[in-house]
């Protein structure tokens, strides 16, 4: 998710003042590790949830994504990251590189709307366990995101911040579920740390069809942030296979407890590199797409 969330979550403003990413990120020790692997890039919640999975591209494979994602709360106002862009590259066995460029629409309670490019979000997804018939496969996704965007408009926070996640994965038939959570670390002004859970169960439908529900939860980001307030959230989605490597992604929910949030995700996804199938289908339900 960007992701997001995904998963990024987007920007916002309350009172003209900055608002924090909702997607979190990881310690002080992997910036330089990051910059590093990212820079062989060759140019960006899984989406279109904010619960990620463990599961990175395979080797010498890439995705990319062109999305639409909102989040917003009715004393912060709303962000809409779009158009935005995300790419990623089996970069090794077991190894994911990515990053998100997103342009955003600023909505404030009140004020000006602000639109132009946002932070960008730099990260590495490494599985060290892979999934058996009795084990779930495990992995971290570390994100940083960078201060590209102007913080004085509201694109963006102002300093780097990053987040530092757990996930597993396990799918059974047609099922697959997956879920973990970790901590935030922002030093901004107006900002705090914070700790973010979620959880994901997804069934195929239909040979093209994949839908699903999560329950994403995360702590008050601090008086600047969109959510000042904890928020556990309730979300709908799902993938729609057009044929191998493109699928249409979408989702969309709202908080059930604390904080009034909604967020929605809308995204057009493209795998290629080799025989490659979409990312997000369950290992069972790949079996039954198309082929050639």
């Amino acid at each position: 998710m960007r992701a997001r969330v995904s998963e990024p979550i987007p920007i916002m403003r309350l009172d003209g003042i900055p608002m924090a990413l909702q997607r979190p990120r990881c310690p002080r020790l992997l910036p330089a590790l990051l910059l590093l692997l990212v820079a062989s890039l060759p140019a960006f919640a899984g989406p279109p949830f904010q619960t990620d999975d463990p599961d990175p591209v395979p080797y010498r494979h890439f995705e990319t994504y062109v999305f639409e994602l909102s989040d917003g709360t009715h004393a912060g106002g709303t962000t809409v990251e779009f158009p935005a862009w995300e790419m990623n590259w089996g970069a090794i066995p077991n190894v994911q590189l990515h990053i998100v460029v997103p342009m955003a629409t600023i909505l404030p309670p009140s004020g000006p709307v602000n639109f132009g490019i946002s932070d960008t979000e730099l990260g590495i997804k490494y599985r060290f366990v892979k999934e058996t018939k009795l084990r779930p496969e495990i992995g971290i996704f570390p994100f940083l995101e960078l201060p590209t965007g102007d913080a004085s408009r509201g694109l963006g926070v102002g300093r780097t911040w990053y987040r530092l996640p757990l996930w597993l994965q396990k799918s059974w038939g047609p099922w697959t579920t997956y879920g973990g959570g970790g901590a935030a670390v922002v030093h901004a002004p107006g900002y705090k740390s914070y700790g973010f859970a979620g959880w994901l169960l997804q069934r195929s439908i239909t040979k093209k069809l994949i839908l699903g529900t999560e329950i994403y939860g995360h702590g008050a980001e601090g008086a600047a942030a969109t959510s000042t307030r904890s928020s556990t959230m309730a979300d709908l989605g799902g993938y729609y296979t057009f044929h191998e490597g493109f699928q249409l992604l979408f989702a969309g929910g709202h908080s059930f407890v604390g904080q009034g949030e909604t967020y929605t995700y809308l995204a057009l996804y493209w795998t290629w590199g080799g025989g490659s199938k979409p990312k997000h289908a369950p290992s069972a339900f790949a079996a039954l797409l198309p082929h050639g």
